[in-house]
Parts: C-alpha cells; sequence; structure tokens
C-alpha cells in the first residue's frame, strides 16, 4: 500500500520512579505507519512505559500498542498493534530524503495538546550533527524555524508525499526552531531492528581526537602542505581503535574521504559535516578503512566498528536502579541520571570529582562501573560516618572493586571480623561485620525497604548460585 497514512495519535501511561516515585501520567503525541504494519514515533514518547494505547487520527477507538524496539540515542522506537481491526484502510507513509537548505516541509502533530491535528511549516536553515537531548547523543538532525512543541513529538516531516524526518526537539530559550530527526538516522534505526530483532546502535571510533588547524602543530607532526587531519589524544581501551591506533596518530580520510584539520568531511553541495557522521552511520561490525599518518608515514589501517558504552551511563531509561544496602551504607553506580537529581545547573552543583569522572574517564575493562556511597540510612552502626556520602567507593577488605556486583559479592562473602570499605580522598569506613549484619535487617526494617539489593543482582547472585 502507499500513499499518504493516517496520523496515529499515542497515550502513554508511565510510572517513573527512578528517583522518586510519581503517579501515573499520560503523554498525548503523535506516530505514522511506516512499512510491515509498524508504527514509528519517539523513544521519549513510550520511555518508562507501562501501557500505550494508539488511535487512528479521527476515530474515537484506541487500541493497545506494544513497543517492538526503541532506540534511546536516537529518539525513536516502533510500535506494534495486534489488533487487525486497527489497520483496516491504512496506509503506509515512504521516506525520502535529507531536504537542501531553504527547501519547505510539512511538520504534523498535536502542539500543545488538542484532539485535531494541526499542520505548521517550515524551511530547513541547517542540516549537522546535534546534540539528541533524550539521549544525550550527537548525531546528525535537521533545523527548521517552524515550532516543535510538546504534542509535535513523533510527527512527521513531510516533503511532498515522502517523510524526511521525525520531529523531536526544540531548541531552549528560542523561538521557532525546531529540530527533525533524518531519514539516514532513521533509516539507520529501522535497518538495525529488522536485521537484529532488537535496537543495535550507533557506532563509534572510540577516539578522542583534536582539530590541527594551527600550521605549528601540523609542522610538528610531519604534516606535508597538502594533507589535512585530525589528532587522536585519546583511545578507548574497549574498542577496537586500541589496538589498531596509537595517541599521536593523525587521521587523513575515512574510507577515502578526506578529513579536513577542522575535523569535517565534505557533505552535499558545498556543505559540511563532522566525519563522526560517517562513523555513526556504519553497521555494528562493519570494517572501515582509515588513513593514518604516523612518525611522518602514511598507513592504510582496517578498523571494525561497533557501539561503545561509557564508562558512566547518559541514561537509564525502561530499567529499575541497581543499589545495595548494607547497615545503612547505601551504594549504586554512577550514572548521569544522578548527577542530574541536583538540578538543572547539576554540572556545577553536583560533587565536582564524580562530574568529571562522568564526563572524561574510560573505562579500563569490560563491565566496569563507578561505585559510590550514595546516602547514609543513619544508625548506630554507622554513626561517625555520615559526612562520607557521594564519595567513591574503590575497595573492599583492600580488594579494588569492578562494579556494584563485585562489592555486593565482597560484602556478602566476607570472612574477616571487619569489613573495610577505602574511598575516594583516602577516607576509610570499617564495621564490624556481624553487628553490621544484623543492623543492616533492622534498618531495612526502619525505613520500610523490602530488600537489601535491587532486582538485577538478587538475580545475578540467583544465576551464580545455580550454575
Amino acid at each position: 500500500m502507499k500513499g499518504s497514512a493516517d496520523a496515529i495519535s499515542l497515550t502513554n501511561q508511565t510510572w517513573n520512579n527512578y528517583y522518586h516515585p510519581k503517579p501515573s501520567m499520560y503523554f498525548f503525541c503523535l506516530g505514522f505507519i511506516i512499512p510491515g504494519k509498524r508504527i514509528l514515533t519517539n523513544a521519549h514518547v513510550v520511555a518508562d512505559n507501562t501501557f500505550v494505547m494508539v488511535r487512528k487520527h479521527g476515530s474515537p477507538t484506541k487500541y493497545r500498542a506494544e513497543v517492538q524496539a526503541v532506540g534511546h540515542e536516537c529518539d525513536l522506537a516502533i510500535l506494534e498493534v495486534k489488533n487487525e481491526e486497527f489497520w483496516e484502510g491504512m496506509n503506509f507513509l515512504e521516506l525520502g530524503d535529507i531536504p537542501f537548505l531553504q527547501e519547505a516541509v510539512a511538520v504534523v502533530g498535536y502542539p500543545q495538546g488538542g484532539d485535531n491535528i494541526s499542520i505548521t511549516k517550515g524551511v530547513v536553515s541547517r542540516v549537522e550533527p546535534t546534540q539528541y537531548i533524550h539521549g544525550a547523543t550527537q548525531l546528525m538532525a535537521i533545523q527548521i524555524d517552524a515550532a516543535i512543541n510538546p504534542g509535535n513529538s513523533g510527527g512527521p516531516a513531510i516533503m511532498g508525499d515522502k517523510v524526511v524526518g521525525v520531529a523531536f526537539q526544540n531548541l531552549s530559550g528560542a523561538e521557532n526552531i525546531g529540530y527533525i530527526i533524518p531519514v539516514p538516522v532513521i533509516k539507520h534505526f529501522i535497518d538495525g531492528v529488522e536485521e537484529s530483532g532488537d535496537y543495535v546502535g550507533f557506532c563509534s571510533l572510540g577516539l578522542s581526537c583534536q582539530p590541527m588547524e594551527n600550521v605549528q602543530l601540523r609542522d610538528r607532526f610531519q604534516m606535508h602542505c597538502d594533507m589535512t587531519g585530525v589528532l587522536v589524544s585519546k583511545i578507548n581501551p574497549l574498542s577496537d581503535a586500541y589496538r589498531v591506533f596509537r595517541k599521536g596518530d593523525v587521521l587523513l580520510a575515512f574510507d577515502g574521504v578526506p578529513i579536513a584539520n577542522d575535523g569535517t568531511v565534505p557533505f552535499r553541495n558545498r556543505e559540511r559535516i563532522t566525519f563522526d557522521h560517517l562513523v555513526s552511520m556504519k553497521k555494528p561490525n562493519e570494517m572501515a578503512k582509515i588513513r593514518v599518518l604516523r612518525n611522518g608515514e602514511e598507513h592504510e589501517l582496517s578498523i571494525v566498528l561497533h557501539p561503545l558504552q561509557p564508562l558512566v551511563p547518559v541514561h537509564q531509561f525502561d530499567k529499575l536502579p541497581s543499589y545495595f544496602i548494607f547497615a545503612g551504607l547505601v551504594f549504586v553506580p554512577l550514572t548521569q541520571p544522578f548527577l542530574h537529581e541536583y538540578g538543572e545547573d547539576w554540572y556545577n552543583t553536583s560533587p565536582r570529582r564524580l562530574c568529571e569522572r562522568a564526563l572524561r574517564e574510560l573505562p579500563k575493562k569490560a563491565g566496569e562501573q563507578l561505585v559510590i556511597l550514595s546516602q547514609i540510612l543513619i544508625d548506630d552502626i554507622n554513626a561517625g560516618y555520615e559526612r562520607l556520602a557521594e564519595l567513591q567507593v574503590k575497595k573492599v577488605n583492600g580488594v579494588e572493586i569492578n562494579n556494584l556486583k563485585h562489592l555486593c559479592c565482597l560484602v556478602e562473602d566476607c570472612k574477616e571480623e571487619y569489613v573495610q570499605f577505602d574511598l575516594d580522598d583516602e577516607r576509610v569506613i570499617v564495621l564490624n561485620y556481624q553487628s553490621a549484619k544484623i543492623a543492616t535487617s533492622r534498618i531495612l526494617q526502619r525505613h520500610r525497604i523490602p530488600s537489601p539489593m535491587s532486582t538485577d543482582l538478587v538475580k545475578e547472585a540467583k544465576d551464580s548460585s545455580m550454575s
């Protein structure tokens, strides 16, 4: 079936208790049909959902929808409706291309609520990598001068009879500046879901690079006058790049496309875009060829690309928080949402050391987490330690911890009279182990906490005991 599609409105009931339990909330947003009897919308529309319902434009009947796949980094999700009645008379929309600057697009949505569809027109003013607010990821986005308001989320941006993007965010504090997710990002998401059955993510080189616009810097690294590129300054130990590249290498070209000294590559007619876009559009496990300059000699190197997870997660959607409580000490893995609890100005108001590590530190091994003592539930057993909250936990009885599960195992399996926690800033907590175990039950009962550990740790402990 081809032609214009009926718009789909979505109602999402969520129970969001990641940090503070809240009553049920309802969101009224938009989606549209793509081939295969599926609905495409934004990830932030269905994040942390418990129940999703959809209805066709102009129809009062609502149908239950299931989330097939969700990509929080690219802010996209695919829904399925099992009831065949819903699909009667429905057509899908086809995906088009990236619009050129100054071309007009129409954005469909329910801005600021309402029961009837609203169509606004805008002109494309910019195409470049942009920070996706929901997933805190840098991906290509299209800027238009049509307002994108709550209710526009998930709505198609249409040019002619094809979709050229999905509305997803606006620029805070500015008038009539909205953003839509472009077709290459949409196709990457859909193709990954079709090939693997689930969201596969966007690839990263695992490198931090410095522009080489300064002529003296280029001379120092033996670049000829006709060479351009960027300098490798940091390499993620978990990436394939760690065995391929060296600090001080100069990246000259990616898959045969020359990289300019400012890190951009040619894009369409007299436009440029950062070379990270070429990396992000590669499929997981796909090979890329990179020309580098090393010690004055050019080399053609091959690298296998994968999505890479940061040491400190940037979001925690669709999952319950992990925690472990012992003698009133509450241990959690450090996440950026934890830091966001310090308010809109979290970068300046959150603990400085934790903030710096969250934004800059790289993982050294798979499964690594930064574990922090988030708070202390006051009791006689921990009296005098209350000022040590919000510090990173480094060791348990002299053993360096890898993650929260490792800390939990070290405490649960302790055979010594005392258990010692070595914290950041050379601080130490020492507890009598048997007294602390007794105190744990007392503290949990006092605070009406049903379990000393989160469900994910309980499941891992059961799986370990069964194996």
